[in-house]
């Protein structure tokens, strides 16, 4: 059975780690924002074994002109548990979670391989593709909730 529940900043490492920061130090698993309180970290549990993150950041981006906004960061899914719906589970997941706290619009920066995916949930993709140093290219993408 699974189950979403909220979990520390710290227990995201153990997903964070080997599928979006592979052969880096546990370090480069922490984000600037990470423990502040207006910060929330979901975990998808299989059978109480963590097996996917998501992290939801209030952030404004200012090309957007939403006033309540939050960013989705470090979502991932253990290489061993993806094609099972997890990662859209836990994006419906914080989408329900930012209605419940009236934010009207969610953004993030996708790594390209990653824009296929959201946009079968109606993310759009905003601007043109940029690098993130030491991560690789993203674009943009945003959805009004």
């Amino acid at each position: 059975m699974n189950t979403i529940k909220e979990i520390s900043s710290q227990e995201t490492y153990s997903v964070r780690q080997p599928v979006l920061r592979p052969n880096r130090p546990i370090e480069s698993c922490i984000f600037e924002g990470d423990d502040l309180p207006t910060t929330t970290h979901f975990g998808l549990f299989e059978n109480k074994e963590l097996t996917g993150i998501i992290s939801l950041f209030k952030q404004i981006n200012p090309i957007f002109a939403a006033e309540n906004q939050a960013q989705i960061r470090g979502m991932a899914v253990l290489d061993n548990h993806q094609k099972k719906g997890f990662g859209e589970a836990l994006v419906k997941h914080c989408e329900n979670h930012c209605k419940d706290q009236n934010i009207d619009l969610i953004w993030f920066n996708a790594r390209t391989a990653a824009v296929g995916f959201y946009r079968k949930m109606n993310y759009q993709v905003s601007g043109e593709p940029f690098d993130i140093k030491d991560v690789g290219e993203h674009y943009l993408m945003f959805k009004q909730i």
